[in-house]
């Protein structure tokens, strides 16, 4: 018996990185899943985005599980797209138990710098869809009078970050979202969690623009010279593996975690003992 036995889970950003991990983590409890991701590019980010391949290798995973795995083609920003998503699940599975609102992007500029373009791109992932995917999901969950919602914001929604003020803004947004959902829905059943990660062995920070950014004194930065510089850091400082927070995630979608509702669930190796 798996913890999510006969349960349905919808992910957003499920074609890689911590998209997948929970896929395969919930999928191994016994849930069935509908995937989705962009498969094309946002002409801001500086690294390639989530393809249909990827989506394949999600389902694949999935099904050596043993559990059933749909996968779409969806674009977060899009609450028409987001709405067919929540309407294919219902018609492949007939309910919808958990959502994990994963999708995400990283960009960096200053302020001042910044162009509206990339201000508005990181908004319109970040936070705006998560919106998107809550409000085409809960509907269905209400009507069943049970289910869990995890989105993922970040430790830097907790901090200022140089560089990515629309991305802590969008993070910080995702918990104030979090926070009133919870309160709106807890009487129908659903618990509504922010997970908030320090940085994650993905795509988004495995890649040249992100080790400029650690690294802005060195010319042309290795994902070598960054593994170096975070082991000589605190002990558990290291890059966090997706599985971890996957597993945190899959608490927060079982019976075990029906008392955790409008939390920011923090998995940071110490850094959020500086915050509030």
């Amino acid at each position: 018996m798996g913890e999510l036995d006969d349960r349905v889970a919808v992910i957003t950003g499920g074609a890689r990185g911590q998209g997948r991990a929970h896929a395969i983590t919930m999928a191994n409890a016994g849930a069935d899943i509908v995937v989705c991701d962009i498969d094309e590019e946002i002409a801001t980010v500086p690294y390639p985005l989530g393809t249909g391949d990827d989506l394949a290798a999600t389902v694949e995973s999935v099904e050596k599980a043993g559990r059933r795995c749909v996968a779409i083609k969806a674009d977060v920003r899009s609450r028409d797209q987001m709405n067919a998503v929540a309407e294919r699940a219902m018609d492949e599975f007939g309910r919808i138990d958990i959502l994990v609102a994963n999708a995400g992007i990283a960009t960096y500029s200053t302020v001042a710098s910044m162009d509206e373009r990339m201000w508005q791109d990181i908004i319109d992932v970040n936070l705006t869809g998560v919106f998107h995917s809550v409000r085409a999901v809960v509907p269905y969950m209400i009507e069943r009078r049970w289910g869990r919602v995890i989105a993922t914001s970040s430790i830097a929604a907790k901090m200022g970050v140089r560089h990515m003020a629309h991305y802590t803004a969008a993070k910080w947004g995702v918990i104030g979202l979090v926070k009133s959902l919870s309160l709106e829905v807890a009487g129908y059943g659903i618990t509504v969690n922010a997970l908030l990660p320090d940085a994650v062995d993905t795509d988004m920070i495995n890649n040249p623009a992100i080790y400029r950014q650690l690294m802005p004194k060195k010319d042309n930065p290795t994902r070598a010279d960054i593994m170096a510089m975070v082991a000589s850091g605190p002990p558990n400082s290291d890059w966090i593996d997706p599985a971890e927070i996957a597993e945190v995630a899959l608490l927060l979608a079982s019976e075990r975690g029906r008392h955790f509702n409008g939390e920011a669930v923090t998995i940071s190796s110490g850094r959020s003992a500086g915050t509030t």
